[in-house]
């Protein structure tokens, strides 16, 4: 459980820690050999963790019902990415009259039909309005189930009420500071039950003119690597995870292949449904998956996560990124071979 003064002192955190992307001033040696702070005062690069908290515990609390697709839960956790981009003041996806993508499906395991929807919004942009770039994360997890000492609620705090909140920070980031290419801003419905979501929307796009996917799963925790890190699925596919280490070099956070290769992670969350179209699109998480205890368990409570890890891991994301999102790279396209099974 994480202590409660952690989390008050989680602003004065990020610009005392070790992860100098949250530090502003004159480049310099910072006491460190070879190590010099990022002149970050002109891009005003900031991420609200007051904000942060706000939209992952409201994600994960028990009141959205596990946000299962089809339910009351996951409807109420619609609404509230739909107000948060209208605040932020998102514009709709082409052929959309709201942010809302909705269709319905069959769901394998029930043969039932359900009605959900994506939410999508858009931040449009500068000299590149034609090239997108998409930032997403799945909204949807796995509702309410048979009770674990009296707890039935599998509220996914980690997986992946985290990387929405990632998704929200970001666009409220990026409308301040500026973009030259698109960025298209999706929560996914029903990746729990097959990436269903991001298929569905994969359809209906043109994806020569999305020239990289950034993907957020389960980024609440300190991974393997230590802290102020992340890894990458797919890393070997595109050069999209070589110019997100360039672009964090000097910063103090670091970014790794995904290291469980048994996993196939790179095609079980929503990259995979962009992926297959040819688009670099990979998935940022921070989760020692291998070992993590709270994975599709009751357990996985927004009280578990640390605030620090993803506040400074969705800072991380926008450094890491902003050459792409600004058009000065391209990531080379992605060619799957699936692996055999």
């Amino acid at each position: 459980m994480m202590r409660t003064i952690k989390i008050l002192l989680v602003s004065i955190l990020f610009i005392a820690s070790s992860c100098k992307i949250t530090q502003t001033g004159k480049s310099g040696n910072d006491g460190k050999k070879g190590v010099k702070k990022e002149d970050i005062s002109t891009s005003a690069f900031f991420i609200d963790s007051t904000l942060v908290k706000k939209h992952l515990y409201t994600l994960a609390s028990d009141e959205m019902e596990g946000r299962r697709s089809g339910t009351k839960g996951i409807e109420k956790a619609a609404q509230y990415i739909e107000n948060e981009f209208k605040r932020i003041g998102l514009t709709n996806f082409e052929g959309l009259d709201s942010y809302r993508q909705t269709f319905t499906f069959t769901n394998r395991r029930s043969k039932k039909e359900i009605e959900s929807a994506n939410i999508i919004g858009v931040l449009e942009g500068n000299s590149k309005k034609d090239e997108y770039v998409i930032i997403s994360a799945h909204y949807d997890h796995l509702g309410i189930g048979k009770p674990i000492e009296g707890d039935s609620i599998y509220n996914g705090a980690n997986d992946d009420a985290s990387g929405v909140t990632g998704v929200l920070a970001l666009a409220d980031y990026f409308k301040k500071v500026g973009n030259e290419r698109t960025i298209v801003f999706a929560a996914f419905t029903a990746e729990e039950m097959g990436l269903i979501g991001s298929t569905h929307f994969g359809k209906g796009i043109d994806a020569n003119k999305f020239v990289a996917g950034i993907n957020l799963e389960m980024i609440g925790k300190t991974p393997s690597f230590g802290p102020n890190t992340a890894w990458l699925t797919g890393f070997e596919r595109s050069d999209f995870g070589k110019i997100v280490q360039k672009n964090l070099e000097g910063s103090g956070y670091q970014l790794f292949p995904d290291p469980y290769k048994n996993f196939n992670l790179f095609f079980r969350s929503d990259n995979a449904s962009l992926a297959r179209l040819g688009v670099p699109s990979h998935t940022f998480s921070t989760t020692a998956i291998d070992v993590d205890k709270d994975y599709h368990k009751v357990t996985d409570e927004a009280e578990t996560l640390n605030m620090t890890v993803i506040t400074q891991t969705i800072q991380a994301v926008a450094k890491g990124t902003k050459s792409i999102i600004d058009g000065k790279d391209t990531p080379t396209r992605v060619v799957i071979v699936e692996r055999k099974k």
